[in-house]
């Protein structure tokens, strides 16, 4: 099955990283309010423990079957593997987090079969220097999703070969999604 290569693909590729941390996942209730009128807390939903940064998830729950978190260094050869397996790049997309004082870049991948073989890569760079490898060279579709990606949170894609805005004016010094953005 293509999920179980591609899984053991990444855990080929990936060393023991440090654990990224993360806020916790939180299940919202459908009523967050108890009958005498106090605010329920909320319930922490467990996952199952990452290792070497991959995740396997239940594709009903969450639109996707790997998640992979990884550094910027890996993000190259973690593309290759799925573009050697035939999917194709649905989306990126960035996440601010700016307690943590870093930036993700969120890619999406699926295959046109539709084997459910979902996989999302994360990789987070630092707020204040947000340099990622551009995946343009391997996806040529990726160029306008990083353009976009670069416009709204400042992610500099490296090696891009057109790094310019897509959707800002063309002197726009600002980056709207980031969150400490004032307009």
């Amino acid at each position: 099955m293509i999920k179980d290569t591609i899984k053991q693909a990444f855990l080929d590729l990936l060393p023991d990283p440090e654990p990224i941390i993360e806020e916790p996942v939180v299940e919202a209730a459908a009523n967050d309010t108890a009958e005498d009128g106090k605010k329920k807390k909320a319930v922490k939903k467990e996952e199952p423990p990452r290792v070497n940064g991959v995740l396997e998830c239940d594709h009903a729950a969450h639109g996707y079957d790997i998640d992979v978190q990884l550094e910027p260094g890996e993000l190259l050869a973690a593309v290759m593997i799925l573009d050697k397996n035939d999917f194709f790049l649905e989306s990126i997309t960035g996440v601010d987090w700016i307690k943590e004082k870093q930036l993700e870049s969120v890619y999406d991948f699926s295959r046109y079969d539709f084997d459910q073989c979902r996989v999302v890569i994360r990789t987070r760079t630092p707020r204040d220097n947000p340099n990622i490898p551009t995946i343009s060279k391997i996806y040529p579709g990726a160029n306008w999703h990083e353009r976009e990606t670069h416009d709204f949170f400042g992610i500099k894609f490296e090696g891009h070969p057109h790094l310019i805005p897509l959707l800002l004016p063309e002197d726009a010094d600002f980056h709207p999604l980031l969150k400490d953005f004032k307009p």
